[in-house]
């Protein structure tokens, strides 16, 4: 029996149906190993120990709003666990990035996924540009002249926040939007970070596709298709997942970045494909387990925990 401690949103709250974090909570429970969850606020630093006021798993099904039983809260000493699984969403800020150096401390007794030094040096719009064969013609700048530079140049582009997640801030700018300097003004005013401007790709509207990889082997795929009218695939707003076959072109890039991810720590990751280009690099809380397994694919979160324990029992 391994004892696991899962950093994630509150539990209580998530979609049993389409979340990632419950789904690889569900199979280690189901395993038999003992599960506690906390959220990152509930830290604790402690004379360089690290603790966690964390509530332990005493039930957990497959029944929305009945889904999980938690103990009372109690503080716990992450050094005595086997796993740390961080799977709280974004955004990438001071709050995540002191989290994962908190984590830092646990290491090498305690296999903290993803290897919390990895997670905090590769933000995921980032961590893609050191692939610039593979992805499409990006810039990351709060210099707005360079931005209306890159736009005269490659036509249509998509503009979004640094640091931001689950398609929040995303905007398709035509090559003669005469809304662009504006867009460019209020991502300056909301935002301290450069933004990212990158060349539109067009076969977004046949998909993004999602390929998840562990320990840098691909494990399964999605296609998420925006819905009509509508520039963003994210499922939350609107856009609907397929079944999809991997390309030559998908194999090619998951070649080239799995071994980084592994090498790195990286061991859970969801990486972000249009057409023929890699666009994101996913290392918190990538998603897509359950919709992959609904099309018949792998079961990926009996993959994962398949290899956790195979690491503890090495």
């Amino acid at each position: 029996m391994l004892k696991i401690a899962i950093q994630m949103d509150p539990i209580e709250a998530v979609n049993v149906n389409a979340d990632t974090s419950f789904d690889l909570a569900l199979e280690a429970f189901s395993r038999g190993h003992e599960i506690w969850v906390y959220q990152p606020e509930m830290l604790q630093l402690d004379c360089g120990v690290v603790r966690a006021r964390a509530r332990q798993v005493e039930h957990l099904k497959r029944e929305q709003g009945d889904h999980v039983k938690l103990a009372a809260p109690q503080v716990i000493d992450l050094h005595g666990l086997d796993v740390v699984l961080v799977r709280q969403d974004p955004p990438f800020n001071m709050a995540y990035i002191t989290a994962a150096q908190i984590l830092e401390r646990l290491l090498p007794d305690v296999l903290v996924l993803n290897n919390p030094r990895s997670i905090r040096d590769a933000p995921e719009k980032l961590f893609v540009t050191d692939f610039k064969d593979l992805t499409p013609p990006t810039l990351i700048t709060r210099d707005a002249e360079a931005m209306h530079a890159f736009r005269k140049t490659h036509g249509d582009v998509i503009v979004k926040p640094l640091y931001g997640n689950g398609g929040a801030g995303v905007f398709k700018m035509s090559s003669d939007d005469s809304n662009f300097k504006a867009l460019l003004e209020l991502f300056s005013e909301a935002y301290a970070e450069p933004s990212i401007i990158q060349k539109y790709l067009p076969a977004v509207t046949k998909g993004d596709k999602r390929i998840i990889l562990l320990d840098g082997e691909a494990v399964g795929a999605i296609n998420r298709v925006p819905a009509p009218g509508e520039t963003r695939s994210n499922m939350h707003v609107g856009g609907r997942a397929e079944a999809v076959e991997m390309t030559e072109r998908d194999q090619e890039i998951c070649d080239r970045i799995g071994p980084v991810l592994s090498r790195q720590g990286l061991v859970f990751a969801g990486i972000d494909v249009i057409g023929d280009y890699l666009t994101e690099i996913n290392v918190t809380s990538p998603t897509g387990v359950q919709e992959v397994r609904r099309f018949g694919g792998a079961d990926i979160s009996a993959l994962f925990w398949d290899w956790a324990e195979g690491q503890r029992d090495g």
